[in-house]
């Protein structure tokens, strides 16, 4: 996917009251930063944030943080909360980071995050980008660092080549495969709430 640049993106996303910067500085503390000490959970690569802003609405009990690395994206996700706040139905719970999810162990503590959803996570492809995947060992790693002991990641993907790559990276990484299906729409159970 090409993503264009949108100029002014960066100077929207510096000034926007719904974007969190110097993220660094909150590890350990995003239960100050949303004033309670409700679960955190996160979608890493959230994109326009259509998913994690029905989550805050339906779950005003549990902290939501929406992550994308990038300025284009992100921007949609603004304009959509300034939609929501002039409609009167911009959730509370809910705050985004612009960064790159290399370096979520920097900027949430061990224990720090409840769950952590993937949503229709770019697949990179080509064998040599494997690493860069969000279901790759190296990231099953990093959430590792910031997960509750409970803790859980939430995958979907309509990309069978990462899917079956995803399956064997939850083995090589030493995770357990709580659930899995190969055809989401069809089981009654984990389609709920999808």
């Amino acid at each position: 996917m090409r993503l264009r640049n949108i100029p002014g993106a960066k100077d929207a996303i510096e000034d926007s009251k719904y974007v969190v910067h110097d993220v660094q500085e909150k590890k350990g503390k995003w239960a100050e930063v949303f004033g309670n000490h409700n679960p955190v959970h996160i979608e890493v690569g959230m994109g326009k944030g259509r998913f994690i802003m029905t989550l805050a609405e339906l779950y005003p009990d549990v902290n939501f943080i929406g992550i994308e690395m990038y300025d284009s994206v992100l921007l949609r996700a603004l304009q959509k909360m300034e939609e929501r706040e002039h409609a009167g139905t911009l959730p509370e719970n809910l705050v985004f980071l612009r960064m790159d999810a290399r370096t979520l162990p920097l900027v949430f503590e061990k224990g720090e995050v409840g769950k952590i959803y993937l949503n229709f996570s770019d697949p990179w492809p080509k064998d040599r980008h494997a690493k860069r995947r969000l279901t790759s060992r190296q990231f099953f790693a990093r959430y590792d660092k910031m997960l509750k002991k409970e803790g859980r990641v939430e995958f979907k993907t309509d990309n069978r080549v990462l899917f079956d790559f995803s399956v064997e990276e939850v083995k090589e990484a030493g995770w357990n495969l709580v659930e899995c299906t190969y055809d989401l729409h069809s089981d009654e159970r984990l389609n709920e709430g999808n």
